[in-house]
Order: structure tokens, then C-alpha cells, then sequence
């Protein structure tokens, strides 16, 4: 009896170790953001997404576990020889995403494996394609056409490769001697180009205000001579005026009672004044024959002075 009791307790225990051994097989938990692919009898059977699943016991086995996190790949550094022939050492990061779990597992062997080998040719391909010069500034360019190369070919794999960028472009050190070279150059060429362009601009304000300066003073002197010979003109309009005015009050003295004698009275003291005068500016003074008859002079005068007046009865 107690040998049966031991035997029943060794089969219990073993019944019991097999029901664990059987709930560790079918019992699958699929952490967030996995999923697993399922084959039964060796075929695919489903896709297990997040949570508790239950298999089949010894018919369902898990065949492939798949993260559905955005990776990030090394591309390690390789050579690329560009357009003008200098070698170059380029490496980059590779970033991508299983979206199709069922296809990266039977669409490729190694789905990592060739979306990183064929980077790494593509970016051969388009680094071949431009100048070393240009490597530098068409990074962004070379990245696009990169991941529209890898995305169409890594379609069928179920994966979507969203993005890529080059991380270090290493040119040869003598290359890289020369081009720094060139670069202190190009500086050195700016800033004498700044320098002459600044004295440039100077010797063009200088011009232009000196041009200013001088249609300024030009301005200034035409109204200067506008207002003189205005004044002058004013002037002389003044003087005519005055002198017009004193011919006809002359002539209205003369015409009355009186006037006659006066201006004879008048003509005879400015004759012998301005032969005084004469006298006084030079030792040689010529005389005319009839100076002492004044009483001809006096005669002229009246004579004029009544010619005068007759055009101005008539009208």
C-alpha cells in the first residue's frame, strides 16, 4: 500500500509538471509595441499583437518576434569616390519601423541586414554623382534620395524606412589641407572685397555730397544775382521815375509865370560851374570862342525848352 501511495504521488507530480510545461508553451504574453508570428505545423497561422494569448499545444509555436518600435541602425563608415575622383569615408544612422511583422519574417531572411547593405551602395551611387565641394552642402538632398531608394525597396519586406542622415563626411588629409587652404582664401578674398566695396561707398557719399554742395551754393548764387539784379533793376525803374518826375515839374515850372527866367537863372549857374570844375581837374583848359557872350547860351536854352513844349500844345 505504501508503495502504491509513492507511485501515485510520482504521477501526480508528473501530471502536474506536464500541465505547467503545457500552460508555458500555449500561454504567450506579447509585450506593447512586439508581435509575434504564430506557424502551426510549420505554416503561418496568425499574427499575435500586445496582451494574453493561448496556443494550441504542440501544434502552435512562436516563429518570429518582431518589435514594432522605430529602430535606429549604424551604417558603418565606407568608402565613396566622388565625381572628380577623391575618395571619401562616409558613415550615417539609419532609422526604420516593421510595419508588416507577417512580411519581414517571410519576405526576407534578414530584413536589417539588407535595408543596411543596400544603404550603403545607394549612398555610394549618389555620392558619385556630385563634386567633393558639394558633398558638404547637399547632405540633406543625398538623405532624401536615400530613403525614397530604401523605402521602395524595403516595401515588399513590410518595413518603412522613414528617414536616414549622414553623420560624418571624412575627406583625405591632404584633401582636407587644401580645402581649408581655399576656405582661408575665399575669407581673405571677402574681406578685401568688403573693404574695397566700403571704399566704394565712402568715395560715392563723398562724391554725392560734394555734388550737393555744389548745386546748393550754384542755387544759392542764382537767387543771389536774381535778387541783386532785381534790386537794380528797381533801382534804375526808381531813378527813371524820379527823373521823369523831375522833367515834368520842370516843364510845368518853366511853362509859368517865371519859369522862363529861372531856368535861364539856372542854366547859366551850371554852365559856369562845370567850367569851374574843369579849372580845378586839369591844368589845360581849353575855352570856347564865345564864353563870355552867355547871354547866346541862355538863348539855346529857351530856344529848347520852347521846342519842346510846342510838340506838347499841339497834342
Amino acid at each position: 500500500m505504501e508503495g502504491m501511495g509513492i507511485v501515485g504521488l510520482i504521477v501526480v507530480a508528473a501530471i502536474v509538471l506536464l500541465v505547467v510545461v503545457v500552460l508555458f508553451k500555449t500561454a504567450v504574453i506579447v509585450p506593447q509595441q512586439s508581435a509575434y508570428v504564430i506557424e502551426r505545423l510549420g505554416r503561418y497561422s496568425r499574427t499575435l499583437q500586445a496582451g494574453f494569448h493561448i496556443l494550441l499545444p504542440f501544434l502552435d509555436t512562436v516563429a518570429y518576434k518582431h518589435t514594432l518600435k522605430e529602430q535606429a541602425i549604424d551604417i558603418s563608415e565606407q568608402l565613396c569616390i566622388t565625381r572628380d575622383n577623391v575618395q571619401v569615408g562616409v558613415d550615417g544612422v539609419l532609422y526604420l519601423q516593421v510595419l508588416e511583422p507577417r512580411q519581414a519574417s517571410y519576405g526576407i531572411t534578414n530584413y536589417i541586414f539588407a535595408i543596411s547593405q543596400l544603404a550603403q551602395t545607394t549612398l555610394r551611387s549618389e555620392v558619385g554623382k556630385i563634386d567633393l565641394d558639394r558633398t558638404f552642402e547637399e547632405r540633406s538632398s543625398i538623405n532624401r534620395l536615400i530613403v525614397n531608394e530604401l523605402d521602395q525597396a524595403s516595401a515588399p519586406w513590410g518595413v518603412k524606412v522613414l528617414r536616414y542622415e549622414i553623420r560624418n563626411i571624412n575627406p583625405p588629409t591632404d584633401v582636407l589641407n587644401a580645402m581649408e587652404k581655399q576656405m582661408r582664401a575665399e575669407r581673405e578674398k571677402r574681406a578685401v572685397i568688403l573693404s574695397s566695396e566700403g571704399e566704394r561707398d565712402a568715395k560715392i557719399n563723398e562724391a554725392e555730397g560734394e555734388k550737393q554742395r555744389v548745386i546748393k551754393e550754384s542755387e544759392a548764387t542764382r537767387t543771389q544775382q536774381i535778387n541783386e539784379a532785381q534790386g537794380e533793376a528797381e533801382a534804375i525803374l526808381a531813378v527813371a521815375t524820379a527823373s521823369a518826375e523831375g522833367i515834368t515839374r520842370i516843364g510845368q515850372s518853366v511853362s509859368g509865370d517865371g519859369g522862363m527866367d529861372a531856368m535861364r537863372l539856372r542854366v547859366a549857374e551850371q554852365y559856369i560851374a562845370q567850367f569851374g570844375q574843369i579849372a580845378k581837374e586839369g591844368n589845360t583848359l581849353v575855352v570856347p570862342a564865345n564864353l563870355s557872350d552867355l547871354s547866346s547860351m541862355l538863348a539855346l536854352a529857351s530856344t529848347i525848352v520852347k521846342n519842346d513844349q510846342e510838340p506838347s500844345t499841339e497834342r
